[in-house]
């Protein structure tokens, strides 16, 4: 079966400004958009850039604007879409050449929420015992993928890329509900701030964004709660 592929292009070594190219693929029931973009790489145009590493939407690298949506390129199926399928790079973030993005701002903004364990005990050769009803306050927090896709979906991001955005937020709010985390308080000087969680408009652009079906909204709303619960 044969469809048509509208993909973004831009080179900046030799483009004045992005186009969009039309490639005719002859594609498998069983293809996905990744499957397809492989195809015109390898067999049409091995000059197209885009990411991809896992093949099984767990890395996040595939992460991309398809017809309208941002979606994991590695899951969504070819033939759930009608029509001519429109190709972009995740808007949000610099376009570095056709599909790639510029991610450093997006993984600064994970960094700076400190995701990792702070704990006020010194190490120790035993495990840090968690009980299984404390571990299940975590569902829902710790399953993102760093693919960018609600970030990139944000408005207030669009508007402010010095915002956190929901995935770094989710990702704070990941440590900060960990019952073994002591750094809540360590990391109030970049969450309660004007470019951290009082930033978010909670429009749920970024839930539905999500090809894990997180909801980064409900996050920041809880840590807000937090702050006002320990009067911050």
């Amino acid at each position: 079966m044969e469809r048509q592929f509208k993909v973004f292009r831009y080179d900046p070594e030799s483009s004045k400004k992005p186009y969009f190219q039309t490639y005719t693929v002859d594609v498998q029931k069983s293809w996905t958009i990744l499957d397809a973009l492989n195809a015109i790489k390898w067999e049409q145009d091995g000059s197209l850039s885009y990411r991809r590493s896992c093949r099984h939407g767990i890395c996040g690298s595939c992460a991309m604007k398809i017809n309208g949506k941002n979606e994991l390129a590695c899951e969504l199926q070819v033939f759930t879409l009608k029509g001519v399928i429109k190709v972009e790079p995740l808007p949000g973030f610099e376009v570095l050449r056709d599909l790639v993005t510029d991610m450093d701002r997006f993984f600064g903004h994970i960094e700076a929420v400190k995701p990792w364990l702070i704990a006020g005990l010194s190490p120790t050769d035993k495990e840090r015992l968690q009980s299984p009803e404390d571990r299940k306050k975590l569902d829902g927090l710790y399953e993102c993928i760093l693919c960018g896709a609600c970030t990139s979906s944000c408005p207030s991001y669009w508007s402010n890329d010095d915002f956190l955005g929901p995935a770094a937020l989710l990702k704070a709010a990941r440590y900060c509900f960990d019952t073994r985390d002591e750094g809540f308080h360590e990391r109030m000087d970049v969450l309660n701030s004007r470019n951290g969680l009082w930033r978010c408009h909670t429009i749920f652009n970024c839930v539905e964004a999500c090809p894990k079906d997180l909801n980064p909204t409900e996050a920041i709303v809880r840590l807000r709660a937090r702050l006002a619960a320990e009067k911050i």
